[in-house]
């Protein structure tokens, strides 16, 4: 991976370590924040990659779009990402976010000057 590839994967990595207990944000909002809209993807890597950070990163909440647990197979077991969400009081439901338009968190919102 290049440095500009480590300089945005700590970025990501610093807007998670943001997220407040209790909410989820998404690939995209993360990407759009950053300013790299169409790099909802690359986020998603970033998220896979931060198992084991020194600094932990509170990747189970961030969801896809739709309030998916899209990325729940990177946590170690099959339910541990939602255990993680629920454990924060974050109601799951057939693997999808309940009330996801009240709990989502924008970083473009939340952090704005």
């Amino acid at each position: 991976m290049t440095t500009a590839g480590n300089d945005f994967y700590q970025n990501v990595y610093e807007v998670v370590r943001l997220i407040p207990p209790g909410r989820v944000t998404s690939y995209g909002a993360i990407a759009r924040y950053l300013g790299t809209g169409r790099s909802s993807r690359l986020v998603g890597w970033a998220m896979n990659a931060s198992h084991g950070l020194a600094e932990p990163v509170p990747a189970h909440r961030v969801v896809n779009r739709l309030g998916l647990l899209s990325g729940k197979h990177f946590f170690g077991g099959p339910n541990r990402m939602q255990e993680l969400l629920e454990a924060e009081g974050v109601v799951i439901r057939d693997d999808q976010v309940q009330d996801f338009d009240r709990i989502f968190w924008d970083p473009a919102k939340e952090l704005a000057l």
